[in-house]
């Protein structure tokens, strides 16, 4: 008789699994029209991403010039990638593009959207006039880098005029990326933006304690402000580094695309990852080793974002945080 009540308190102590609650018709109907609504951008990405992305690892290990049957050669395109002198120099000068991109991007943009925070009510309009070139079109802004060079240039025209001979910003090997790295801050807008609403949504109370503790402005902004703003920071970082491993578009239209200024112009200096990739794919119909590139790429981006998901353990905060 005991041991039958003991059996039963530990029934009763027992946790009992919960019933997931049946849908009502109404909401079955709700989820059938999501279904309905998402079903346009699911088709659109099996079609236009994850099945080209699954066609392209394929391609990978093919030799394919998109008039014969690809055939079949293994890890020759991988091998061949690790060997090719033209792609480590654009893989060269992109890592060199982006290591000089991202950090001056960020500091321009964290130091103008601290002047944006003070100006009062003209922020709106400055606010404005620093995204606007956000909405230019690459080419364009290709196209108006062209104006950097020493015959014509406005820049050079305006060193002149204090005496500083500059030099030949869009023809020179030697000028060419730091050129570039310049022309890219035209369109740093976006991390203003980003900067500024988040240096909007500092709690004043922060600042005042810190001020009643004795810290200085330098000693705020390193303590109260960047911790504040931290996630924000890494936001930029991810997509700034994303964004120039894949630089493409204003180079391409500047020494590429422009045939005058191609044949006058070692295009070395100004080779980029994607666009040796772009080349191999639809210049030269390598369209097994482009999609290798595509892949080793992909496979960097991936990796370096990973470390600075890792990383960014150690310096970003976030308001749930303890």
């Amino acid at each position: 008789m005991t041991s039958h009540t003991t059996d039963d308190a530990g029934d009763a102590a027992r946790p009992r699994p919960t019933r997931r609650p049946r849908m009502t018709p109404t909401a079955r109907r709700e989820a059938r029209w999501a279904y309905v609504f998402l079903l346009p951008w699911i088709v659109g990405f099996l079609a236009f991403t994850a099945g080209p992305m699954v066609a392209s690892l394929w391609l990978s290990f093919t030799e394919y010039d998109v008039v014969n049957a690809p055939r079949f050669t293994g890890w020759d395109n991988y091998q061949r990638l690790a060997a090719d002198p033209q792609v480590l120099r654009s893989l060269t000068n992109t890592i060199y593009y982006t290591l000089l991109h991202v950090p001056l991007t960020m500091a321009i943009s964290l130091g103008l959207a601290v002047l944006l925070r003070r100006i009062g009510r003209w922020q709106g309009f400055f606010r404005t006039v620093f995204y606007l070139p956000v909405m230019t079109p690459a080419v364009a802004v290709g196209v108006l880098f062209l104006l950097l060079n020493t015959q014509n240039g406005l820049v050079n025209r305006a060193l002149g005029l204090i005496g500083v001979d500059g030099p030949s910003w869009a023809t020179d090997p030697d000028w060419v990326l730091p050129g570039i790295v310049l022309m890219s801050l035209w369109s740093l807008g976006s991390s203003v933006i980003i900067y500024l609403a988040a240096l909007q949504n500092v709690p004043r109370d922060l600042y005042e304690a810190a001020e009643l503790d004795g810290a200085g402005g330098w000693a705020r902004f390193r303590h109260v402000t960047l911790p504040m703003i931290s996630g924000a920071l890494f936001f930029t970082l991810i997509v700034n580094t994303i964004a120039g491993l894949q630089m493409f578009t204003e180079v391409y239209t500047m020494y590429f695309g422009n045939r005058q200024n191609a044949g006058s112009f070692n295009s070395d200096a100004a080779s980029f990852y994607v666009i040796r990739l772009f080349q191999e794919a639809f210049q030269f119909l390598h369209m097994g080793f482009a999609s290798a590139m595509a892949w080793a790429l992909f496979l960097v981006i991936a990796l370096i974002t990973l470390v600075q998901v890792r990383l960014s353990r150690r310096f970003v905060y976030y308001e749930g945080d303890s």
